[in-house]
């Protein structure tokens, strides 16, 4: 296949699976060949073995990395720090995106980005929602369930001034009968104790902000 023909046959495409691509072709060993020496020449970026991009000047959708990290690892869902920047609820800019799945964890360094993956049992796999940006899906945790992975796989004590280290803001995304209702799912003293010093955290933030007006 020259490379002219590829780039028609899947430029349209987000991501190339190279697995479906090849899935029609009797010899697929010359198009493996082909994609390794693309690969090379710098005018395909591979992913991981079986998933790569085209190089920008081929394109015709923008590289959406949030669908990416969803794509790297099944079943996973963007969580922790990136789910918190998302969501506004943190104000640093996030490099990494950090997911979590059922899967053993691992990090992948790619040329489009750090894909992080943490490990959590199937009972704490929940609490995320489909997001399609670009014609592209990702799958991302909700606020309150963002933040509460976040406890629960830092392990840290969690406090007020803890919680203002953190830079938590933005805190009426959150709510609190959800933040509860989650904190209670993971069946954690810990957890629920968390999310309770959030609450406070919140309440009192709001009583300041009144007082000031």
């Amino acid at each position: 296949m020259k490379w002219i023909e590829f780039v028609k046959k899947v430029n349209k495409l987000p991501v190339i699976d190279t697995e479906i691509l090849l899935a029609g072709i009797s010899n697929s060993m010359p198009v493996e060949v082909q994609i390794s020496r693309w690969r090379k020449a710098k005018k395909l970026i591979q992913l991981k073995k079986g998933l790569y991009l085209l190089a920008e000047p081929y394109r015709k959708l923008p590289v959406c990395e949030l669908s990416i990290a969803s794509l790297l690892q099944k079943p996973s869902y963007i969580s922790l720090e990136k789910a918190l920047e998302y969501h506004g609820l943190i104000p640093e800019a996030v490099v990494t995106y950090t997911s979590v799945t059922t899967k053993r964890p691992r990090k992948m360094i790619t040329e489009i980005g750090v894909f992080d993956y943490r490990h959590v049992k199937n009972s704490i796999f929940w609490g995320y929602e489909t997001l399609v940006i670009n014609k592209q899906t990702a799958f991302m945790a909700s606020p309150e369930k963002a933040l509460l992975d976040y406890f629960y796989l830092k392990g840290n004590k969690i406090s007020e001034p803890y919680l203002e280290e953190m830079r938590l803001q933005n805190t009426e995304k959150l709510s609190i009968k959800k933040l509860l209702e989650c904190a209670k799912r993971f069946k954690s003293p810990g957890i629920l104790s968390a999310a309770n010093i959030v609450v406070k955290y919140i309440e009192s933030h709001e009583k300041k902000e009144k007082t000031l007006l």
